[in-house]
Order: C-alpha cells, then sequence, then structure tokens
C-alpha cells in the first residue's frame, strides 16, 4: 500500500485511455485475449461530455466507402454477440432510407456498396415511410438491415462484460503524463500505472494527451445540435410502428447531410440532426450563450417543413454532442510514429458509434502487434503530412 500522500503504482497488460465506446470495445477485446486490462475515464460515469452518450445512434449496411461497407458485417456480429454475452437488447431494427437526388456521389455509392438493399419509387416510399415526402426526382434507397443502436445501454453493456472479464475500469481519473519507453508510464490525479502497451482512444481530447507525445493530429472538435421534433400525430413515428431510420444526402441546402431517427428517447418527439456543427474546445462546449444564432437548426427547420410535415417545424428539444472530425471524414487507427506501442483511435467524425466492435478489434490488433483483421491503410496518420512536432 503506498503510504500517504504518495500516488498508487499499479501494473498492467494493457492501459486504455478514455471510456466512450471506442476505447471501451478496445479493452473489451483486450480482456478477451487474457490481457490485465486498465480502461482510464477522465470524468465519472456516465457522462454527457464527449460523443458515446445519449440513446440512440443509427446502424446500417449501405455506406458509400467500400472499406466501411466491409467492415460492417463483422459489427453486425460483434453488436450481436455483445448482446448475447450482456443478456440485453442493444438493437430495434427499423430499416434505413437514403434520400438524394440522383447522380449525387456518396448516394450512387451507397447503391453500389448496398448489396441486397432496393431502389424505392415513390409508392413504394410512402408505403413504407408515408412521413417523408421527397422532393420531385430524387432517390430512394432502402437498406433492410438499417436501425437503432441503443447506445448509452450498449456503453454500459461492453463496460460490464470487460469488467466481467477481469477488466479495471477507473472513472474520474484525469491522465496528467505519459512517460514512452518499452514500459510506459501514464499518471493520473488519482495513481500511477505501468503497462507495456498504451491504447489513446480520447475523442475532442485526443490532441491533449498526444502533444506531450510530439503528435499533433488534424482533429476539430465540433459541437452538434441534437434535435427533437414533436409529432403533429403522435405515435406516427414511433419505433413501434414501421416508421425507419433515414439519412439525406447531397441536398443544396443541407450539404454535409440530415439523419433521423423514429421517436424513442422522448415519446413523440422524432429525432432529426444535421452531419455538422460547429467548430469547438470540448473544455468550453456548454459556455455558449442560450441565444446566440444555430444556423444548422434553421437548416433542419426548412428541411422539416418540406420533407417531414408531419412534424412541427421548430424543436422542442435542444441538446448537445460532439463530433471529433478529420479533414477526410475518416477514422485514425494507427500506431505512433515513433513510439510502436502507443496506438490511436481518433477523429470518427459522427460516424463511428456504428463501427466501434471491430474499431476495437483493430486496436486491440496493432496493439498486440497482430495482423488487422481489416486493413487499416485508409485509417494511417501518414496520409496527413506534418503532425510529429518537437517534444520541448
Amino acid at each position: 500500500m503506498a503510504a500517504p500522500g504518495q500516488p498508487h503504482h499499479a501494473s498492467y497488460d494493457a492501459i486504455v485511455i478514455g471510456a466512450g465506446i471506442q476505447g471501451s470495445f478496445a479493452a473489451y477485446h483486450l480482456a478477451q485475449r487474457h490481457r490485465d486490462t486498465l480502461l482510464l475515464e477522465q470524468f465519472i460515469l456516465p457522462h454527457s461530455r464527449g460523443s458515446s452518450h445519449g440513446q440512440s445512434r443509427i446502424t446500417r449496411s449501405t455506406y458509400p466507402q467500400q472499406h466501411y461497407a466491409r467492415m460492417m458485417p463483422d459489427s453486425f456480429r460483434l453488436w450481436q454477440r455483445l448482446e448475447e454475452e450482456a443478456g440485453t437488447t442493444l438493437y430495434r431494427r427499423t430499416g434505413l432510407v437514403v434520400l438524394g437526388p440522383p447522380g449525387d456521389p456518396e448516394l450512387e455509392g451507397c447503391r453500389r456498396n448496398m448489396g441486397a438493399g432496393d431502389i424505392l419509387d415513390a409508392a413504394a416510399l410512402a408505403q413504407r415511410f408515408p412521413g417523408l415526402r421527397p422532393r420531385a426526382g430524387e432517390v430512394a434507397l432502402w437498406d433492410g438491415s438499417g436501425g437503432v443502436l441503443l447506445a448509452d445501454r450498449a456503453l454500459r453493456a461492453v463496460q460490464d462484460v470487460f469488467r466481467r472479464r477481469g477488466g479495471t475500469l477507473r472513472d474520474g481519473e484525469k491522465v496528467l503524463r505519459i512517460e514512452p519507453g518499452a514500459v510506459l508510464t501514464v499518471t493520473t490525479t488519482a495513481a500511477v500505472y505501468r503497462a507495456p502497451r498504451l491504447v489513446i482512444a480520447a475523442g475532442p481530447w485526443t490532441n491533449a494527451v498526444l502533444a506531450p507525445l510530439g503528435l499533433c493530429l488534424p482533429l476539430q472538435p465540433l459541437r452538434i445540435d441534437v434535435c427533437y421534433w414533436r409529432e403533429r400525430e403522435p405515435g406516427r413515428h414511433s419505433a413501434g410502428t414501421a416508421a425507419p431510420c433515414f439519412m439525406a444526402k447531397g441536398l443544396p441546402q443541407a450539404p454535409h447531410g440530415i439523419y433521423g431517427l423514429p421517436a424513442l428517447e422522448y415519446p413523440g418527439m422524432v429525432k432529426v440532426c444535421y452531419h455538422y456543427g460547429s467548430p469547438t474546445d470540448p473544455e468550453e462546449r456548454d459556455q455558449a450563450a442560450p441565444d446566440s444564432p444555430r444556423p444548422h437548426v434553421a437548416i433542419l427547420s426548412s428541411f422539416v417543413s418540406s420533407y417531414l410535415p408531419g412534424l412541427e417545424p421548430r424543436p422542442a428539444v435542444l441538446e448537445t454532442c460532439l463530433y471529433t472530425n478529420t479533414p477526410d471524414g475518416d477514422f485514425i487507427l494507427d500506431r505512433h510514429p515513433k513510439h510502436s506501442n502507443i496506438v490511436i483511435g481518433a477523429g470518427f467524425s459522427g460516424h463511428g458509434f456504428k463501427l466501434a466492435p471491430v474499431v476495437g478489434q483493430l486496436l486491440c490488433e496493432l496493439s498486440l502487434g497482430e495482423e488487422p483483421s481489416h486493413s487499416t491503410a485508409p485509417f494511417a496518420i501518414g496520409r496527413f503530412p506534418g503532425v510529429l512536432r518537437a517534444v520541448l
């Protein structure tokens, strides 16, 4: 036992920094491989400061990028395994409509990669999603595998299974210092830990953790407006009916895309959000004045009025979340360029939750020096020049 006033010391096979969904799955996979693993979280759990909180996220098979489309079958399989291990439901299948103008690159990419999906005409779309009114000439794709992941429940489940496998989760411990070496030393506000391998999955705080290690990644934290819109006829868009999720691509008034989920979190309210936000410091994201301009809410109001006439055109509930975006929207999953036993998962750009089981597996494999189960070439740090910095 440490003397009074001295930090506690402990050694592990692996340490993971960040207990969001990506870091938690990395720790889960390491524990499954019988590695004694420590998962560190700077905030007291559960919390709403990062990108993994809230009740719902869309999942889907269709993706415009082939590398994600190839990862999704494994992701569905691993989510199902977690459901079985945790003894709880984490996924509700609703189907997904992908809507947009013909010829839009993302929409065409989804069409190429969606496999057994359908192309819906206006009549079929009206039958499956009577609340959605597309404009003349727009195309609708149907992904029958799409649905809702129960996010808060999923995060608890993966952490609970991790602990049942012998993993250690310590929350309320902020990392103060990382000393690289064959055996790394991680000093937190409460203790000092050592391990031969480290995974960093710190979300919008990633660069703050990496800066003393001479690395500055091109990550932009964004504050996202998460909006809920009241149904004019309660129950019309609820998850218990045939209402699916939807994504709108390639709209001139919403170049980053709009997505929606059926009423689930708040009875009688549909979640419709813009897939972009305002640059922010994660330490100050809640300091915006309540009456400050929200241009993305105005974009959503216009979309709801035109495409979802069954909803009130002003949001009834407005919350916030954080994205951490890379310049190209692809993840970063790679080893530190100078310290190969430090693995980094970052830049999930608002679409990483559904892929977290596979991301965690890849981070685990990189950390153990194994051949990754999917190519990590699209996620290499080297695609961004000039990220190494001198360490003072």
